[in-house]
């Protein structure tokens, strides 16, 4: 009897919340963030100067845990796209998919349903805009891969009449400025702002449409940007530009935080994590001042298997990472033309190099860069003692958080499709 009352009051709560909406949502993934990030991140960003490990932005929001497997037919570690097709659509999808069903059916995105219910909308991630995460938001294709008809989607195909995104922030100018289309001309033409440079977007009028393209396919990595942060200069301008009466949905992705996990980089996943805990700080801010904003924070999935220890050793050495110039991809392409490797690597990392790790980068006589990545990599992940498990992605669950109005109906365990279907919820018919 006690747990059928407890049902009532909590459905009768969630009636409640779904019949008070949000006037704005955003929704933030941080692409491959499995909870051993968020953790390490707490670890490195730490100052140390008391008994306690201070907390985080991602301590102080944590609200629960999300179970992340796609379709039976993909077995039980997702890729980016099922995964995003899970929190746009609340559909269990195959890998590959972009916002479609087992079926190849197009699947209603909670991005659509905000358009469609006069809220403006926009993305700003950092990796290419029709990259799995963000065209699994607002474009409909049976192949992640289709970059090219990904990008035409997002000007052909329309919702209500209106294009399906009034802000687009992030990398791409290879599909969208191409030698068969130039998407950059069209969209200007339809009245978007247009910038390529993270600097001009402090400078950009409040039109209501804007584009923004920052890398041929992702931007550069945080480490290799100036301040070593883009992603909250890209949340705001973007905020900047779809508040309205109405009300907005925006997507923010914290894209790089896989692509370094898949090459088990944590000096380029610490950065990245900064980044991404810059933004919802910011995020929080913004809450604070608009009561009547949601934000959920989750991960599509966990990427590398991090794991902060290894080789039987009890220590993890974060504190070397904090005084890097430049990403180990960087120093990487340097380091074929530098006559004292070792000396490029220890000015751009601020790391002190033993003999002997001196003479494993100084005998590197390829002019591949992937070796001398490999042998970087090799070096900082031991003296750091961080391991990693895969180049891929892992099944674990991920972690849950939320700000602002009914914060709440995020809390506890849940399948990644019930996140999409409480933001439904919420959005209303």
């Amino acid at each position: 009897m006690k747990y059928l009352a407890s049902l009532v009051i909590l459905c009768s709560l969630q009636a409640v919340w779904a019949n008070d909406h949000p006037k704005n949502i955003i929704m933030v993934v941080g692409d491959g963030m499995g909870p051993a990030f968020t953790t390490a991140y707490r670890y490195y960003a730490d100052d140390n100067t008391s008994p306690l490990i201070d907390k985080t932005v991602f301590d102080r929001n944590f609200v629960g845990m999300a179970s992340t497997y796609p379709a039976r037919v993909s077995g039980y570690v997702t890729d980016s796209a099922a995964g995003a097709t899970a929190l746009s659509s609340a559909t269990k999808t195959y890998n590959g998919a972009i916002a479609k069903d087992v079926e190849k059916r197009n699947t209603l995105t909670v991005l659509e349903h905000a358009r469609k219910q006069g809220k403006k909308t926009g993305v700003a991630v950092t990796s290419q805009i029709n990259h799995a995460t963000p065209a699994s938001f607002a474009a409909h294709n049976e192949s992640r891969r289709n970059y090219n008809e990904i990008a035409d989607s997002y000007f052909d195909d329309k919702v209500e009449n209106q294009f399906v995104l009034d802000v687009m922030l992030g990398g791409g100018t290879d599909y969208y400025i191409r030698e068969d289309r130039n998407l950059v001309k069209e969209f200007q033409d339809a009245g978007y702002q247009y910038v390529d440079k993270l600097a001009d977007l402090g400078s950009v009028k409040k039109t209501g449409k804007l584009l923004g393209l920052f890398g041929k396919t992702g931007m550069p990595w945080a480490l290799d940007t100036p301040n070593q942060s883009r992603l909250p200069q890209l949340t705001s301008a973007a905020i900047q530009q779809l508040e309205n009466d109405k009300g907005f949905f925006l997507l923010v992705e914290a894209s790089q935080v896989d692509w370094a996990g898949h090459a088990n980089d944590v000096a380029s996943a610490m950065a990245e994590m900064q980044d991404m805990a810059d933004t919802l700080e910011l995020l929080e801010g913004y809450v604070k001042g608009h009561p009547d904003t949601l934000v959920v924070i989750t991960a599509d999935h966990s990427t590398g298997g991090l794991s902060i220890g290894a080789n039987g050793d009890y220590v993890w050495r974060p504190e070397l990472l904090k005084n890097f110039k430049a990403s180990p991809e960087i120093i990487a392409r340097r380091m074929p033309a530098s006559d004292g490797r070792a000396d490029l690597v220890e000015e751009l990392t601020g790391i002190e190099l033993t003999e002997a790790e001196k003479n494993i980068l100084n005998a590197e006589q390829s002019t591949d860069t992937k070796d001398h990545f490999n042998n970087l990599k090799t070096i900082i992940n031991g003296r750091t003692n961080t391991g990693w498990t895969s180049s891929g992605h892992t099944a674990v669950d991920v972690q849950v958080f939320a700000m602002g109005k009914h914060k709440q109906m995020f809390s506890g365990h849940m399948d990644n499709t019930e996140i999409a279907q409480k933001v439904f919820d919420l959005l209303g018919k």
